[in-house]
């Protein structure tokens, strides 16, 4: 009986409470995005940039798949995702309180973020969002031809991901007792000790450079859902009902978005959007145990990444391309592939991929005979 209550008020309340919040604030929101044309003043072909004395511009193989409605298209669409995220949680606290819930278990009920579980996840999810909606600002304001006309530099963001990941390495070293990893279903068990502090911030710093996978309408989105969704089945698996709550939340938020953006997209992500859900899954990661799960749930994201890692080691070292534009889904762009067959595959893949972890997870969680 107990359970069924764990699911009401823990995953599925504060779901569709998130539906209905979402729904119903980002036409508000979406409204103020157009008023105040929260856009990028310029297409990118057309930007430039001094590196080292010379001015650089993109290549004619980008500027041949580039989406000019990036100019009329608002930028900072995550802001539905986390604006939505905090009214749920404020409101779902409200509601118990209202309720008079003053047991442990009730209050249990009505709190989607504990010290224990989803507490750096959810304020993972506020930085990303405060930094990158600063960095989204410095890109949609910037009137200069060179500071930060391309908002924060890529050298200044991954040395903020990198605090940021000592510092919740060193909270999950020192308050959580984390200093292993447990190798699936051979279970091994490897002692890092004061290393998985750096392991940690090589973990995050690998999942912000994922964040390349914005780039076509609702490819992110669906792709980030999928794996939240994941991640709230692995929160039940493990009777971690905060952490599958937490997911399931920001899976709906994510559905909202996705909602207004059938294309072609009434905004995009940004940087608060795709920055928050990127710092906030690494928390999840680790809270779960799965990391090396998570090398099969989020290969979509890894692909994405290294393709691009791919590219620039090709071009420097041999001075060749391995795809005609990186990151990957932008190669298949190029070579012909309608933008929304390359959504609907990738979101097929991250599907298989989020289903074959689950299992791996399942197999791990299950009693030894």
């Amino acid at each position: 009986m107990l359970s069924h209550y764990l699911f009401l008020y823990k995953i599925l309340i504060p779901s569709v409470l998130a539906l209905c919040i979402g729904f119903f604030i980002t036409p508000i929101l979406t409204h103020y995005f157009y008023y105040y044309r929260l856009w990028k003043r310029k297409p990118i072909t057309e930007s430039h940039r001094e590196l080292n004395g010379k001015v650089l511009g993109m290549s004619e193989e980008f500027k041949k798949i580039y989406n000019k409605k990036e100019v009329s298209t608002p930028r900072i669409g995550g802001v539905v995702i986390w604006i939505t995220t905090i009214l749920t949680v404020v409101l779902m606290l409200f509601i118990g309180k209202v309720r008079g819930s003053n047991d442990t278990l009730s209050w249990y009920f009505f709190h989607i973020v504990t010290r224990n579980q989803t507490l750096i996840p959810f304020a993972s999810l506020l930085l990303g969002a405060f930094f990158g909606i600063i960095d989204d600002f410095l890109q949609i304001f910037s009137r200069s031809e060179y500071f930060l006309n391309g908002g924060i530099p890529r050298k200044v963001r991954i040395f903020i991901v990198a605090f940021l990941g000592a510092i919740e390495g060193i909270w999950f070293y020192e308050k959580l007792g984390f200093h292993q990893l447990t190798v699936p279903l051979i279970n091994i068990h490897i002692e890092l000790g004061w290393m998985f502090i750096l392991f940690y911030i090589v973990v995050m710093l690998g999942l912000f450079s994922s964040a390349v996978i914005d780039g076509i309408d609702g490819l992110a989105g669906g792709v980030f859902a999928i794996i939240f969704a994941a991640y709230g089945v692995i929160g039940i698996i493990q009777n971690q009902w905060s952490i599958a709550s937490f997911s399931f939340l920001v899976m709906s938020t994510i559905f909202v978005f996705l909602w207004f953006n059938v294309p072609p997209a009434r905004f995009y992500l940004g940087e608060t959007g795709i920055l928050s859900l990127v710092l906030s899954l690494s928390s999840l990661i680790f809270l779960t145990h799965t990391v090396f799960e998570f090398i099969i749930i989020g290969l979509p994201l890894i692909i994405t990444s290294l393709s691009v890692i791919i590219q620039i080691i090709s071009r420097r070292f041999f001075h060749k391309k391995v795809f005609r534009v990186a990151p990957i889904h932008h190669h298949f762009e190029y070579i012909g592939w309608p933008r929304e067959r390359i959504t609907m595959r990738y979101w097929m893949f991250t599907v298989f991929t989020s289903l074959i972890g689950i299992i791996i997870v399942v197999m791990k969680n299950l009693p030894l005979r």
